[in-house]
């Protein structure tokens, strides 16, 4: 079975990924005997299939029935299923079996170059048609529409809104001439090449120099370590039609494709159009098989890691911007399996040992150990070989004492058995993961259902629907003994060959003799990570306070909507919504954001968005906080907007008492302990120089400071002001800012609305009464960018062909100017279409240049329309005079009715299908209670978005894209010039 759930929740920020992959194989001995090692045996699974669905056939897993599974006379495999949700969609993917590991060496990137061609015209799309003819149909260019290439895989993506028969049609049609028949010719590789080199030049840099180095080493000696699906310059430069032709015709097969619909049409109607359009598809040539991926092979003559494999290469690197990291693989060979009952048994005990590793490694770092971060996960890798990570994050350049901790820790665990408690700790987790999924079966979305199948057909197993997993689950239980999850603790660590990459701020910190040497030393085990079994309750945390029932009720004029204001100043919004069972979202509002922040502040925000989940609240620190939630679906996310604060959580009726609690104690009772502030600044420091080393990393930095005019609240701290910042300071900072502010409770989802408004009285009607913001708080705003001057000049230390530019045009805000916000949005997504077609298409200088609009409804002014674009140096100065034309034109001359509609028509769909659940209109009504307009303003919604004429959007543009009011940014490398304006060559990059 494929990775259906992933079993970590964010109930601590700090709390490493706990999670339940129900995939891969574990060729060991451990796990081949794993039904004999626990009793009691499991049931007899039925016998494995040979024949039936394509999908099963050696697997006892049962069916999923949801879905249809055919095969066409010329080896298309297809599968179907009705889903509703959201309405009226129909998900397709069209995966074809071939990636950068069928390539040759001379075919470097031809998978991943023939995925952009395919877009590019084919057989019933002309040149450039297909991203036009989608957006006519309502598919969001990029979202809706889109294309992956892995090393195994290359898969189409479209996810149809509103699939009337005619456009459902047209779209399978368009699907089965791009695979088919798209044109390869030598203008359009010609036209691809530059758009496909920006892509590579955009996605390089120092990170991916590290994983360059991470895939080379470990896969060293199979065809994965040198096959990137980016491919090589020196390949791609290289292509012509002779030669795509050929790739494409020993690949592009139908016994190589596979089809999936997931929607809102009958399955017969779905299995007719693949018979329809695929069915006649004939393939030239004799089929090629395969080739082979290679098996991971120790080199002969090497120590062995104690308790593990022998260690193969071993690579230290020096990148001074990045933090010091440890990655260690311990590989085994990649074998298909019959994906049985038992097999994924067996994945749930690797599971079970990873979760028990991960928590004590976890434990460890909060208690002082030499590493920041520390996990262990295994996995299939590209069918080249089954692997067990280990990532570390060494504190300081100890990195020998960060390697001996966690390998301390990991040799107690493979010396002896887990306690029981410790195991019911893990098992209660995997349980409320796979529970919460079953409940919310029927949510699942069907691009999501069409992806799992995709995947499954990737990594050669099955799918199977969450009863099922979770039937599994349960029947499996009695398997999950300390004897057990010993003996696949121990399969984990063994295998063919150990090998590691560490990265470095500078050269001399280590190297690849004494990495190997660190990883062969011998090791004592540490047991001081095993969890205590100190249970806690909320039965024995004190009251808020006097619980208080509401004391009025205010219709919303939504139906089901219902608002109740209580004595101490609280307001909630609750919305009992059958349409999504098992599933509750809670988002509570508060304060000012980052209004209530004083100048010299910036590093207590960040430590905020870190840290104050995890300093805990009551008498619950983290460690508590962790073991009472056990089996929970709880969350805590801590949010910092302009104008407010949010906690939200996903959680269910039987935990929203509790969750709504421990959001109350945070503000009732907030504890401030010391190490979460402290590990968090750890972590602030060491990923800050990061920043600097690429375009991107620089505008994450530093745009939000820019965009408000250099307000110094919004700035990033350096790591000599994160320093400085102390738990008392932190405390200070928090502390009234916790206590002060209107509140604003939402409650929306499968939710009883008594027992919800008995819960809130208990915790939320418990509080004191509020502070008031005070009136200075509440007029802080932001100065304006200055507009009209020579572009902002930031330097990065990255790779020298890499650049970013941007243009940024001051509009508005509020809530009483929330529909001209909307129509600014329709003039962006114009913007953004001609932006692609200049940039992207025809000079191919951007990969995805973009144009995006911001209108806050909680301030009158910080709105902008920002036009964004990753680029070599030499064309920051091409970006800024085509923004400028594209703009000079929109207010000159009005949009077709054609371009209108490929903007109007996705957004249409957009709205439509984000209506159906009900996080759409919690986002829509954040703080209707305090300002009741905006429960009119989302009944305009839709027309605000979508209705409007050529005439309306020129008028916008003449009165917000105005050459004087815009402000540039441009980040470059040291020494270059950008439109007159140069950063001198040698000056320090921005810190």
């Amino acid at each position: 079975m494929p990775n259906l759930i992933r079993a970590a929740r964010p109930l601590i920020a700090a709390l490493p990924l706990v999670a339940l992959v129900l995939i891969g194989p574990l060729e060991t001995a451990a796990s081949a005997k794993v039904a004999a090692a626990a009793k009691p045996a499991p049931a007899k699974p039925a016998a494995a299939r040979a024949t039936g669905p394509w999908l099963y056939r050696g697997s006892d897993v049962p069916q999923d029935k949801r879905w249809t599974f055919g095969e066409l006379p010329n080896g298309v495999r297809y599968a179907v299923r009705h889903n509703g949700v959201p309405p009226g969609q129909v998900s397709i993917r069209v995966r074809v079996d071939v990636g950068s590991l069928n390539e040759s060496e001379s075919e470097r990137g031809y998978a991943h170059f023939l995925e952009h061609l395919v877009f590019r015209q084919s057989k019933y799309l002309g040149d450039g048609e297909a991203i036009p003819a989608w957006q006519r149909l309502g598919a969001t260019f990029g979202s809706d529409t889109n294309a992956e290439t892995t090393p195994t895989g290359t898969t189409f993506k479209i996810d149809l809104p509103d699939a009337t028969p005619t456009s459902l049609d047209l779209s399978m049609k368009y699907l089965f001439g791009m695979v088919s028949a798209p044109t390869l010719s030598d203008a359009n590789i010609k036209a691809d090449l530059p758009i496909v080199l920006a892509e590579k030049r955009e996605r390089g840099g120092a990170a991916a120099r590290v994983q360059d180095t991470i895939r080379e080493v470990l896969y060293a000696g199979q065809p994965l370590a040198t096959r990137a699906p980016i491919g090589t310059d020196k390949a791609l430069n290289g292509a012509t039609s002779t030669s795509v032709r050929a790739f494409h015709a020993r690949w592009y097969r139908p016994e190589n494709t596979v089809v999936v619909l997931s929607g809102d049409k009958p399955p017969a109607e779905m299995v007719a159009l693949v018979e329809k359009w695929f069915g006649g598809w004939t393939a030239t040539g004799p089929h090629v098989p395969t080739p082979s991926f290679g098996d991971p092979v120790a080199p002969a003559g090497t120590p062995l890691v104690p308790g593990g494999a022998p260690i193969g290469e071993t690579r230290v690197l020096a990148e001074p911007d990045l933090p010091r990291s440890i990655t260690i693989a311990t590989l085994r060979p990649w074998r298909k399996v019959d994906d049985t009952i038992v097999y994924n048994q067996g994945l749930m005990l690797d599971q079970l040992a990873q979760s028990i590793i991960n928590r004590r490694l976890e434990t460890r770092a909060r208690a002082g150990a030499s590493y920041l971060m520390a996990q262990v996960d295994q996995e299939k890798v590209s069918r080249s070989a089954d692997v067990t990570f280990i990532a570390v994050t060494p504190l300081t350049d100890d990195w020998k004492g960060a390697l001996a901790d966690v390998r301390a820790v990991i040799a107690d665990a493979m010396a002896t058995p887990p306690t029981q408690e410790e195991i019911d700790r893990e098992v209660a987790e995997m349980n409320v993961a796979f529970a919460s999924s079953e409940e919310q079966s029927a949510l699942e979305p069907g691009g999501r259902s069409a992806d799992n199948i995709a995947q499954a057909v990737d990594i050669r197993e099955t799918v199977a629907s969450p009863e099922v997993v979770h039937q599994i689950f349960s029947r499996s239980i009695p398997l999950f003994k300390p004897a057990a999850v010993l003996q696949h603790t121990r399969g984990l660590f063994a295998g063919t060959v150990t090998r590691a990459v560490m990265t470095t701020l500078k050269p001399g910190e280590g190297n690849d003799a004494a990495l190997r040497l660190a990883l062969s030393a011998p090791v004592k085990a540490d047991g001081r990570a095993r969890l205590a079994a100190k249970p806690v309750s909320f039965d024995s945390l004190p009251p808020i306070g006097t619980p208080a029932q509401p004391v009025g009720q205010t219709p919303t004029g939504f139906p089901g909507i219902e608002q109740y204001d209580f004595a101490n100043g609280v307001k909630a919004l609750i919305w009992p919504s059958a349409d999504e069972p098992g599933r509750v979202t809670v988002k509570v509002r508060f304060g000012a954001g980052y209004r209530a922040f004083a100048s010299g502040d910036a590093a207590y925000i960040m430590l905020g968005n870190m840290a104050l989940a995890g300093q805990g609240m009551a008498t619950l620190g983290q460690d508590e906080l962790d073991r009472i939630s056990t089996g929970r679906k709880m969350g805590f996310n801590v949010g910092i907007d302009d104008s407010d604060f949010t906690f939200s959580a996903d959680t269910r009726q039987a935990d929203l008492a509790d969750q709504l609690y421990l959001f109350a104690a945070k503000l009732a009772m907030p504890r401030w302990d010391a190490a979460p502030v402290l590990r968090a600044r750890a972590a602030a420091e060491l990923q800050y120089d990061g920043l600097a080393t690429s375009p991107q990393g620089v505008l994450q930095r530093d745009l939000k400071f820019y965009q408000h005019g250099r307000d110094p609240r919004y700035r990033t701290p350096t790591p000599q002001e994160l320093e400085a910042a102390t738990p008392e300071g932190f405390r200070q900072v928090w502390e009234p800012i916790l206590a002060s502010g209107p509140i604003e409770v939402q409650v929306f989802g499968d939710i009883d609305r008594a027992k919800t408004i008995e819960a809130l009285s208990r915790s939320f009607g418990a509080l004191p009464a509020r502070t008031p913001l005070s009136p200075a708080t509440l007029a802080a705003t932001s100065p304006l960018p200055s507009g009209g001057a020579a572009p902002f000049v930031v330097l990065h230390h990255g790779d020298a062909n890499q650049a970013a530019a941007l243009v940024s045009w001051p509009t508005g805000g509020g809530m009483t100017g929330v529909r001209e916000g909307r129509q600014v949005e329709i003039l962006a997504n114009l913007f953004t279409n001609r932006l692609l077609d200049r940039m992207r298409e025809k000079l191919g200088a951007s990969y995805a240049p973009q144009v995006f609009s911001s209108w806050p409804v909680d301030l009158q002014q910080g709105g902008a329309i920002t036009a964004m674009a990753q680029l070599q140096p030499r064309d920051v100065p091409t970006f800024f005079a085509t923004v400028d034309e594209i703009a000079a034109d929109l207010v000159a001359n009005p949009a077709s009715a054609d371009e209108l509609a490929r903007v109007t028509e996705p957004l249409r769909q957009q709205i439509t299908r984000a209506a159906t659940g009900t996080a759409f209109f919690m986002y829509q009504l954040e703080g209707a209670t305090a300002d009741p307009s905006r429960f009119g303003a989302i009944r305009t919604i839709l027309q605000d978005y979508t209705v409007t004429t050529p005439a309306q959007m020129q008028d916008l543009a003449r009165r917000y894209l105005v050459p004087n009011t815009a402000w540039r940014l441009a980040v470059v490398p040291p020494g270059v010039n950008v439109a007159g304006v140069s950063a001198p060559a040698g000056q320090a990059p921005s810190r």
